[in-house]
Order: structure tokens, then sequence, then C-alpha cells
């Protein structure tokens, strides 16, 4: 059974949304302030966060960034501000998606369904013991597809869902320049509603956790005026 917390303030969203996901039987928890979300997803873990933004004790961005340092649980913001700014800074914070309020309850359920999706992988074949293509290494950088863990080095570097993803992808195709479109449908689906600037923020934060200089980066590439790209 899938398990989701559900943060909000105003209980009648909380209501609805919680019995939509039981209608879909979903396990939910639910918090309405900062500080009991960060409680409940300390002890559990949630197959999905519905994370306003507006909340009492902490806001949903300072809880978005707080999980972030423990847990890369997938994240969906909840806004009342629809300005692009605050959109990019709630992924910014580590949120894998956002919806504006007021939102339709069935675009939120279709929203968790498609990022369970591309959470939720089936574990690839047993490699062959002399080799294992699960496990890449490039320099001082090593990802394994099966885990999903990342390390520079001997030092575990701690992604989202989102950030795994889009490294995965470029890694798995060294040189191969990838447009913000491409990015944009390969890792987030063709379905997501964002634009490019997702892509755009995705990459700024993978060079700040797997880069020495990320404005001299030595892994993710910047092809000007084409897209991105991964040069071991």
């Amino acid at each position: 059974m899938a398990r989701a917390l559900i943060v909000d303030d105003e209980k009648l969203i909380v209501k609805g949304l919680k019995f939509s996901l039981e209608q879909d039987d979903y396990q939910v928890d639910c918090a309405y302030d900062g500080q009991e979300a960060l409680d409940l997803a300390r002890k559990n873990e949630y197959d999905v966060v519905l994370l306003d933004v507006m909340l009492p004790v902490f806001d949903g961005y300072e809880v978005c960034q707080q999980i972030r340092e423990f847990s890369n649980m997938p994240i969906i913001m909840l806004t009342a501000k629809g300005g692009d700014m605050d959109k990019i800074l709630g992924l910014e914070y580590g949120a894998d998606d956002y919806v504006t309020k007021p939102f339709n309850i069935l675009e939120v359920k279709a929203r968790v369904k498609a990022l369970m999706r591309r959470n939720h992988r089936q574990n690839p074949p047993a490699a062959p013991k002399e080799e294992n293509p699960a496990v890449i290494h490039i320099g001082k950088l090593t990802l394994n597809s099966d885990s999903r863990r990342v390390f520079i080095g001997d030092q575990e570097v701690n992604l989202t869902a989102k950030e795994f993803d889009l490294l995965e992808l470029l890694l798995s195709n060294p040189g191969k320049v990838y447009s913000r479109e491409q990015l944009l449908n390969l890792v987030w689906g063709y379905e997501y509603p964002g634009d490019v600037r997702t892509v755009d923020v995705h990459v700024r934060r993978l060079r700040e956790k797997i880069e020495e200089n990320p404005s001299d980066p030595k892994y993710v590439f910047t092809k000007w005026g084409v897209g991105y790209f991964f040069k071991g």
C-alpha cells in the first residue's frame, strides 16, 4: 500500500485530499504545521508528500529543505502563489513538482501517480558476477542505478529523485547533447505541465552537488543554444 503525507493548515483541503487518496487505497497521514510535518517525515518513509507553502511554525520551503537533508521522498508543493519565481523557488529547495491553488483534486492525483510511476522502477535483471552494468564509474563519480545512490569518491551525494534521473540519463549517454525540451519529456514525462526552466534549475542544483566548481563543470556541460551533455 502506497503511503502519502498531506501537509496543509486548511483542514478542508486536507480532508478532501485525504478522502480522495484513500479511495485509491493510499495510507494517508496528515500534518497541519511545518514542525508536525517534519516529525512525521523523520519517522516514516512516504511514497509522496503533498506540501503546502504557507504553513505555521515552518513554511513549506523550510520543510522541503529540511526533508532533503535526510530523505529523497518525492515532494509535490501546493502553492497559492502562481508566480514563476515561487515555482522555481520550490524546485530550488528540492521539490519534485508543484500544483497551484486552487487545484482540481483529479489533477493532484494525476501528478501523484505520474511521480510515483517515475520513482518506483522495477529492479533490472541480475548482472553477471564479473560485471555490474548498473554501476557506472566516471572519474571520481560513481552511480548505482539499482540502489539509486551517487558517490563522489567515498562521499555519498544526496540527490533528489529528479536530480538522480537527470544525472543517470546524461551519464548513460556520454557526449550526447539533449535539448532542454528533450530532458523535460524524458525525465519529467510528456504529461508534465512545467516548462524548460525546471530543467535549468535541476541542472544548476545537480552541478552544485557533484562538481568541485559548479561554474567550471567537469561532468555536466552546456552546449550553448542547444542543451546539456555529460562528459567524463
